[in-house]
């Protein structure tokens, strides 16, 4: 049974606008995927993957109430220690971020807008 926490509400927003407004087909977005960080059980909130499973997308989502802070992108950069994706998303569902990751340089750029899926998939 689903709970419709404040978070919950966030990430099931989010959830749609990745897929009504960009694109992203629902069933290659996985929530609460599980993970290990550093032998620590970790969950992303959602991950969105391309048709061969490769993540594409990490989002963190927080409750309206929680002011978005570098503490919060830490948080999403461990957890893409990990994944390795070329893009995060931080919301809650007030207020958007989105970084470009270069693995290369080990930087994140902001960006205006997370791509489309299509634009990601064919690029």
């Amino acid at each position: 049974m689903l709970v419709l926490t404040p978070e919950e509400w966030v990430r099931q927003n989010f959830i749609e606008f990745l897929h009504q407004e960009k694109g992203y087909p629902k069933s290659l977005m996985k929530q609460e995927l599980g993970m290990k960080y550093n032998r620590m059980d970790k969950r992303s909130d959602i991950v969105c993957h391309n048709t061969e499973g490769v993540p594409l997308v990490l989002v963190e989502c927080k409750r309206p109430q929680i002011k978005i802070t570098q503490k919060t992108f830490d948080q999403i950069a461990r957890y893409n220690m990990v994944l390795k994706v070329p893009f995060l998303a931080v919301t809650n569902g007030l207020e958007h971020y989105f970084c470009e990751i270069d693995h290369e340089n080990k930087r994140y750029t902001f960006i205006p807008e997370i791509p489309p899926y299509e634009q990601l998939v064919n690029s």
